[in-house]
């Protein structure tokens, strides 16, 4: 893949090449989004978002980098970013304390039948401190190497395996919380 984008960089068409990384990663993108929003119209938004971004940095990507890896910074630096923002710290909050004072009006048995649903292995991963969960998606779910995950993040790797570490113990002691209640 990475002769290809520097073969299509050198050809100058680098509408092709977005649309060949749409193509191959666009719905990855979206998953990784999603585990940082929690939103599905923002996780698609922000994944539209990202790939503006990539199109207007891709005379940056550089061949000693993968692909993937390069536009994972992207992405996720894009989602910190947007988690950091007044629009959703304002704005999205605000709506998500409607959406609680309409879950509480809802009947006990439904609010029930719904800790049941959510209670599979991906909505725990969803509900850890982000610091263990993009670790855990980008490991687990993307399939992706420590180092790898060390050059997307900037964190050592000695560091993210204590915080798959501890994301593991966090998931096995949600889970059987969940099982015993």
């Amino acid at each position: 893949m990475e002769q290809f984008v520097m073969e299509m960089l050198q050809s100058s068409d680098e509408e092709g090449l977005l649309d060949e990384i749409m193509t191959r990663y666009g719905d990855d993108v979206l998953h990784l989004v999603f585990s940082y929003v929690h939103n599905q119209a923002v996780a698609e938004d922000l994944t539209q978002e990202i790939f503006v971004k990539c199109y207007k940095s891709l005379s940056t990507y550089k061949q000693g980098a993968k692909l993937k890896t390069w536009l994972w910074r992207i992405a996720i630096n894009h989602c910190k970013d947007y988690l950091k923002s007044w629009y959703h710290r304002k704005v999205i909050l605000t709506e998500k304390t409607m959406d609680l004072s309409e879950i509480s009006s809802q009947n006990i048995e439904q609010t029930i039948l719904n800790k049941e649903e959510e209670g599979t292995l991906a909505h725990a991963v969803l509900k850890l401190p982000l610091k263990y969960r993009e670790v855990t998606y980008l490991y687990y779910f993307e399939e992706l190497s420590i180092k790898e995950i060390e050059s997307i993040l900037g964190v050592k790797q000695n560091t993210i395996k204590t915080r798959l570490k501890r994301a593991k113990e966090l998931l096995k002691k949600k889970l059987k919380e969940e099982s015993n209640g």
